[in-house]
């Protein structure tokens, strides 16, 4: 069947790139899938981010599944979680896979951290003309935060700085009046959302909104974090990503 062997295309989050798919890429391409993993647009090696929109992260995705012979199937984590639903919105995809995803535009946060991560980074001055650099107090006590600490440091080591204006428009989407994260006809497509029990980030409750929206199947791992792909149990997600196209 077509779907069964057709490509995936995995969206990284904020703060890092293309290597968070290292090992979950393995599953899908053991089973016959081509996994596509690029590097948003200033997430290259020697790159820099800063003043990049999530609409060019979109079209540069959409882009990506516009040039595939068939539509593709969409995976994103995070922000590449909102990206993949925004790259959705422009060009056909044969699915769509969002693990902690970020919520679109009109989705309101359910948890105290997500207010306190919009509003703290005001503290930065007009930080959406920055490129803004992780922080490894909020990283390790909220996205890797279920990894033993030899492997935190091995994947904080490896993070770098995020466009101000893309989490900007992601995390202050009611202060942007050009509704850059709107995601308006994604729900047309076949969706299988994930949420971790433990994520402050992208709390279960949000992740359930979002998944409302979209009118998809929600999967709720209670013993897992923010950092589905490439935590301890990231071997599950990728199982429940599998069936679930298998069971398409």
């Amino acid at each position: 069947m077509q779907r069964a062997t057709a490509s995936i295309v995995m969206v990284h989050g904020a703060f890092c790139a293309s290597w968070v798919f290292e090992n979950f890429r393995k599953p899908f391409e053991a089973v016959g899938h081509t996994v596509l993993t690029p590097d948003l647009p200033g997430h290259g090696p020697g790159e820099t981010p800063a003043g990049i929109s999530m609409t060019a992260y979109a079209e540069a995705v959409a882009e990506l599944c516009r040039a595939q012979s068939v539509p593709p199937l969409l995976l994103g984590h995070s922000m590449g979680g909102l990206v993949a639903q925004m790259a959705a919105d422009r060009v056909p995809v044969a699915g769509l896979m969002l693990l902690a995803p970020s919520a679109p535009w009109g989705v309101s946060g359910q948890s105290l951290e997500e207010a306190v991560s919009a509003v703290s980074l005001f503290a930065l001055g007009p930080y959406w003309l920055q490129a803004v650099a992780p922080d490894r107090m909020v990283t390790g006590h909220y996205s890797i935060d279920q990894m033993d600490p030899a492997e935190q440091k091995r994947t904080y080591d490896r993070m770098m700085p995020e466009s101000g204006r893309a989490l900007f428009e992601m995390l202050s989407w009611w202060l942007d009046p050009m509704m850059a994260t709107a995601v308006r006809d994604a729900g047309r497509v076949r969706s299988l959302t994930i949420a971790g029990g433990k994520d402050a980030i992208s709390p279960a409750g949000t992740v359930r909104r979002t998944a409302e929206r979209l009118g998809g199947e929600l999967r709720v791992f209670e013993g897992m974090s923010h950092w589905l792909p490439g935590e301890p149990g990231w071997e599950d997600v990728a199982t429940a990503c599998l069936d679930w196209i298998s069971a398409s």
